[in-house]
């Protein structure tokens, strides 16, 4: 017989009119279009304990079997954002010499980006995020976590729009390998960087690349 584990009520969400929930998604709508990647960050202090949380908040996303494989690491020490960057420009510059496909390249020509972050060391926090395809149990032995990088992601996007609410800006920042984040950060080898997650205010002059979104006909269908 299987085990049968404890059960709770569901959560008792609000109920809404139509109309007040189309008011509701269109104010949503609306914050999330101000969203916008930043590379151009200031110094200027952010609220550590709000910070925290927002990461509380990524950490109730839904996984798979509820393994919650992921574990954030607030970096805001300047030595060890200048370890970080050091080592993402290294992997960078190997990247635009010669790694990246010709096309790739072509489709990064618009957002104006090459093998130089600065934003590493300016921005007052990096979170970095890891993904654990599978734990520890303590004989050493390993247990899957299922569908790991689609929980992870998950995750990213319900922080993404926790620290937008705070008026915080971000940028996912993948530099690939992202291996050495293990090595600075004291993290365990089976765990895989995700991504990093520049956080911070916007310079007072930070400027963005003019592009648009696909039209809603082209990313969703009804049947």
């Amino acid at each position: 017989m299987s085990e049968t584990r404890d059960r709770i009520p569901a959560p008792r969400l609000p109920r809404y009119s139509n109309r007040e929930q189309l008011k509701i998604a269109m104010e949503n709508r609306e914050s999330l279009s101000k969203r916008r990647s930043i590379r151009d960050f200031s110094d200027k202090p952010i609220p550590l304990e709000a910070v925290k949380e927002c990461v509380k908040a990524a950490a109730l996303a839904p996984s798979g079997a509820n393994l919650q494989p992921w574990h954030f690491v607030l970096v805001m020490d300047p030595e060890i954002k200048k370890k970080i960057r050091a080592a993402a420009e290294m992997e960078e510059q190997e990247f635009y010499r010669g790694l990246a496909p010709s096309e790739w390249l072509h489709a990064l020509e618009p957002i104006g980006t090459d093998a130089h972050k600065p934003f590493l060391e300016i921005a007052p926090c990096l979170i970095a995020i890891f993904r654990k395809p599978f734990d520890l149990n303590d004989d050493g032995s390993k247990r899957k976590n299922y569908y790991s990088m689609e929980s992870v992601g998950i995750a990213t996007g319900f922080l993404i729009q926790a620290l937008h609410q705070l008026g915080l800006s971000t940028l996912t920042h993948t530099p690939s390998p992202m291996s050495f984040l293990n090595q600075i950060l004291n993290r365990p080898a089976h765990e895989r960087p995700f991504l990093l997650l520049v956080t911070g205010y916007p310079n007072d002059d930070a400027e963005v690349p003019a592009i648009t979104k696909k039209p809603f006909d082209e990313i969703a269908s009804f049947h």
